[in-house]
């Protein structure tokens, strides 16, 4: 605005100069998974004092059952869902560079996309099931089921849960595989898919390594 005098005015000039501010949202679709990964969390909480509460009760089932567990193979099965946390993360990689697929020799992991590490995942993380069900039949070899003892009930409630926890990541791996070889253009919508089931498979994760110190090494 221009004074009598020519002169500009103070006011209007810092107006005219001063920068425009833009305010980021968050993306609500991750805002959602990680506002419901929280109730499961909770869930997981329940069943944590279940276990020591069953615990305190009766400390002479743990005493008389825990040697029936196999601590070997439970690390190596540990190890395996571990290492698909990191395919996945990997792959979340892939997607955020917008890179669906590889772009050399399939035997260069650093030339790999989000669909090669995701199902590196996948394996992985069935691989750990298949562990898991084994585990099971031994055990029920044994004697160890579900309704044959206290200690019984709470480890196959407790791996249980989480073993349908992570069939519910194999599955979303699979929408998320298949929404990227259907898509014509690898874009934002795909990339927050990974993301998003970046988050819940590293809960499950997180979730098992708390279950393997609880179970296999606090005997």
């Amino acid at each position: 605005m221009v004074s009598n005098n020519g002169r500009v005015s103070t006011a209007t000039a810092a107006t005219s100069t001063t920068p425009h501010l833009s305010v980021t949202r968050p993306n609500p679709v991750s805002v959602g998974t990680i506002v419901w990964l929280a109730s499961e969390l909770m869930f997981f909480a329940g069943l944590f004092a279940m276990y020591f509460t069953i615990r305190a009760t009766v400390p002479t089932e743990w005493v008389n059952q825990t040697p029936k567990l196999n601590l070997g193979f439970a690390a190596v099965n540990t190890t395996v869902l571990v290492l698909s946390s990191v395919a996945c993360q990997m792959g979340v990689w892939a997607a955020e560079r917008f890179q669906p697929r590889r772009t050399g020799s399939l035997f260069k992991p650093q030339l790999w996309g989000m669909q090669e590490w995701m199902t590196l995942a996948y394996v992985m993380g069935a691989t750990f099931i298949g562990g898991q069900v084994f585990e099971y039949a031994s055990l029920v070899e044994k004697g160890l089921t579900i309704s044959s003892s206290p200690y019984g009930s709470v480890f196959f409630l407790t791996t249980g849960f989480h073993g349908l926890h992570v069939i519910g990541g194999l599955i979303a791996f699979l929408f998320l595989l298949g929404r990227s070889f259907s898509a014509k253009r690898f874009g934002h919508h795909e990339a927050t898919t990974a993301i998003v089931t970046s988050y819940y498979w590293h809960f499950v994760d997180v979730v098992w390594i708390a279950l393997f110190g609880v179970i296999y090494l606090i005997r």
